[in-house]
C-alpha cells in the first residue's frame, strides 16, 4: 500500500519466465474497483525480488513456467518479507505439481521455511471467506477441467503460515492465465472467475 491505496506487486526474480499472464493484473484491479471500496493504483508494479522496495507493499505475486532458483539476495528478501508479515500469491503457470516451477519452488520453500512449512489448506480456512464465500475450496479453472497439465483437478491449495496467517498461498491451479484477459470481456462469462482473485487481495490486506 500506498498511503491506502492497493498496488498490485509483480516480483521478478532472475530465474525462469516472471512476466507471465500479463493482462491479469488489471483485470483483478477492476475486480476490486467493482467489488469492493479498496483505492487501487491501477498500473501493475514490477519489482526485483532483490530489492528493499518490496517491503513497502503488503502483497506481491510471483508465476513462471519453469525453473525457480533464486539467488541469495533473492532468497533473503523472500524470507524476511514472509517473516515479516508479507503476503505473496505464488502461481504455477503450468497446472502440474510434477512441473518444472512447482518442483524448483517447493524446493525453494522447504530450504527456507523448514522441509514441512508448505501445507495443504482445508477448503474452511478464512481466505475462502475473507469476500466472496467459496465453500469447497478453491474454485476449479478451464486449464484443469480441461485435462492440461497433469491432468488433475487440485482441490485444496497450498500454503505457509506465519504467527497463524498465510505468508504464502501457493496454486497449482493456474489461476493466472484463468485470469489473462481483458477485463472488458467479463461480461460474457456466466459467473466472474476473478472473485477468488478478490479474496486473496482482501485476506492479504486484513
Amino acid at each position: 500500500m500506498q498511503g491506502n491505496t492497493f498496488t498490485f506487486v509483480r516480483l521478478r526474480y532472475r530465474s525462469g519466465d516472471w512476466d507471465t499472464d500479463q493482462r491479469m493484473p488489471s483485470n483483478l484491479l477492476n475486480s476490486l474497483i467493482e467489488y469492493t471500496t479498496i483505492p487501487v493504483a491501477m498500473q501493475e508494479k514490477v519489482i526485483d525480488l532483490s530489492s528493499s522496495e518490496l517491503f513497502q507493499y503488503p502483497f506481491c505475486y510471483l508465476s513462471g513456467h519453469k525453473l525457480v532458483q533464486f539467488d541469495a539476495a533473492e532468497a533473503a528478501n523472500f524470507k524476511q518479507y514472509v517473516n515479516r508479515g508479507g503476503f505473496v500469491f505464488v502461481d504455477d503457470c503450468n497446472h502440474d505439481i510434477d512441473g518444472l516451477f512447482a518442483r524448483s519452488f517447493e524446493t525453494q520453500m522447504a530450504q527456507l521455511f523448514g522441509a514441512h512449512a508448505l501445507k495443504k489448506i482445508p477448503s474452511t480456512h478464512a481466505v475462502y471467506n475473507s469476500f466472496f464465500k467459496f465453500e469447497k475450496g478453491p474454485p476449479n479453472t478451464s486449464f484443469e477441467l480441461n485435462g492440461w497439465g497433469d491432468d488433475l483437478v487440485h482441490d485444496y491449495l497450498k500454503a505457509i503460515e506465519v504467527n497463524g496467517r498465510i505468508g504464502v498461498l501457493y496454486s497449482n491451479k493456474d489461476y493466472g492465465c484463468e485470469w489473462d484477459y481483458d477485463f472488458r470481456n467479463k461480461r460474457f462469462l456466466a459467473e466472474d472467475n476473478t472473485k477468488f482473485g478478490v479474496n486473496i487481495i482482501v485476506y492479504a490486506l486484513q
